[in-house]
């Protein structure tokens, strides 16, 4: 325990002086070093920063010198751990004044290393209260871990941990250390200063024939209860073991009745994934045990589709999704808590479109990138202002969630290779043929829309209840019904993606997606 907390400690150390650092050589330069350093965030701003990491660098220096019997100043602590808040507070209203895209990366720099800085305070107070019991007290200790969790990954997510020389790569740096700390505290008569004790993080030992095998009480995994299991009508191809040079023939493959490549099944392309065999994504546990014990958090969309009226997003802690959401049939992990089966479901909750792989680099290392994605895809079949530049990578995004999740009539600006990991989803395609036929929504609130269509394929075969956004489209049962008999002329292609399939979606092929069961994909977008 010693050990991790000593790194954790020098970890703090060096990024309070990096800081300090570089505030102070940006304060005194009279030239900017680059448009997008914390410089743009005003004099100011920067100053405010500097003075805090510099006393915050003070603090550990001391510390590292050998702990003293003073008490620590705690009431400058908490005036540093407020500015830090206002700095982060004042980065974040910025978010609001730009379009993401458009955001000059000073301010989510500033997010970055303030956050960063918090976290440092957060860790050095833990070390002081812990070596001066008489100053821990109950309200002390509730959820130090939960803080400390809290601020990177507030960083990760709404900041992108922006920065050169500290950055994403120093928060995993630190949610390491923090993990070997936390771990080690479970095992010692150390406690971490919480009051109760969380149940241990499981181990995953290999064993002698190269497999994991959880060391827990119990293994579990997913229900797979389908609540509706719509019907499959005009089945997509199903291919096992297609080689990287038949899929490049397949997406050359050109035929008289659909532009550009057709979508096709892969049957067996992440059967060797350690999500799907030796760490599997099929098993809660694991999942929790990769996430700081559920700890973590993530971002949700909230709503049967985000084109639904009353749709929201949010950020939950991954066991909150996982006990409050994605599967109910889990008993809780609060002792007093109770689940009533009379009680109102919950709202359908989805992590959907999330770079949740370089939030969560342990999960990275559970699957791989397909080999047909380094291939080389034709462009859009009609519209070549859809293409975009080249990536240098595929573009990775998991989407996890429980029965009933809904990803709207949409196209995609890339070729899109879709791996079923656990469950089971429908997915039905329009080809690009029929993009007049699938009313693009266009621009709505000042968000570009064009990519999604109006149809709402669940109401319209009769699946789900029309919501209140649709009834605005369609004003009356005539007009309704006329749609629908149109709707049903169009021609598609459907199936239900079992685990361990792959769906490659070719650019502009339109695309409805609904959870089945509880369900984790991962989606590679390249070009």
């Amino acid at each position: 325990m010693r050990d991790a907390q000593e790194r954790l400690c020098q970890l703090c150390a060096r990024a309070a002086a990096q800081v300090e650092e570089e505030c102070t050589q940006l304060l005194h330069s009279s030239e900017r070093r680059s448009a997008d350093d914390l410089s743009g965030c005003g004099h100011a701003l920067v100053s405010l920063l500097a003075e805090q990491a510099s006393q915050l660098a003070r603090a550990y220096r001391t510390e590292l010198a050998g702990p003293t019997s003073e008490q620590s100043p705690s009431a400058e602590h908490q005036l540093i751990l407020r500015r830090l808040d206002d700095i982060i507070s004042i980065a974040y209203a910025k978010f609001y004044a730009f379009i993401f895209k458009d955001l000059p990366a000073c301010w989510r720099q500033l997010y970055t290393d303030a956050s960063i800085l918090k976290f440092c305070l957060l860790v050095y107070e833990r070390i002081s209260s812990h070596r001066d019991r008489r100053r821990v007290t109950t309200s002390d200790d509730q959820g130090v871990l939960d803080k400390l969790i809290r601020c990177l990954d507030l960083a990760l997510i709404l900041a992108g941990a922006a920065g050169e020389y500290r950055g994403r790569a120093w928060i995993d740096r630190a949610f390491g250390l923090l993990q070997q700390w936390w771990d080690a505290a479970q095992i010692s008569e150390e406690s971490f200063d919480l009051p109760e004790r969380p149940a241990k993080r499981p181990r995953w030992d290999e064993d002698t024939d190269g497999s994991l095998h959880p060391q827990f009480t119990g293994k579990s995994s997913f229900s797979r209860s389908e609540p509706f299991t719509p019907p499959v009508q005009h089945p997509i191809k199903r291919v096992s073991s297609m080689s990287m040079e038949d899929f490049q023939g397949h997406m050359k493959h050109v035929s008289k009745a659909v532009p550009g490549p057709e979508p096709v099944i892969l049957t067996d392309v992440p059967d060797d994934w350690p999500a799907r065999t030796t760490r599997p994504w099929q098993n809660p546990d694991y999942l929790l045990s990769q996430t700081f014990n559920g700890r973590r958090l993530v971002p949700v969309e909230v709503g049967r589709s985000y084109v639904d009226e009353g749709w929201g997003q949010k950020l939950v802690t991954f066991n909150e999704l996982l006990e409050s959401y994605v599967d109910l049939s889990r008993p809780s992990s609060d002792p007093g808590s109770t689940k009533n089966p009379n009680d109102e479901p919950p709202p359908i909750v989805y992590l959907a479109q999330h770079p949740l792989f370089t939030q969560l680099p342990g999960l990275r290392n559970d699957i791989m990138i397909p080999d047909h994605c380094y291939t080389s895809p034709p462009p859009h079949p009609t519209d070549s202002s859809i293409d975009q530049p080249e990536l240098d990578e595929p573009l990775l995004n998991a989407w996890f969630g429980p029965p009933g999740t809904i990803t709207p009539l949409h196209t995609d600006p890339y070729h899109n290779l879709l791996v079923q990991v656990v469950g089971r989803k429908y997915v039905r395609l329009y080809s690009p043929l029929e993009t007049q036929r699938m009313q693009a929504r266009g621009k709505e609130d000042g968000v570009e829309m064009g990519n999604t269509s109006l149809l709402d394929v669940g109401v319209m075969e009769g699946w789900d209840r029309i919501c209140q956004d649709h009834d605005q489209v369609v004003q009356d049962q005539e007009a309704a019904e006329k749609m629908r008999q149109a709707f049903k002329h169009v021609p598609f292609v459907d199936c239900i993606l079992e685990p361990g399939d792959t769906l490659y979606i070719p650019i502009g092929w339109w695309h409805y997606v609904r959870g089945l069961s509880v369900s984790f994909s991962v989606s590679f977008w390249w070009n």
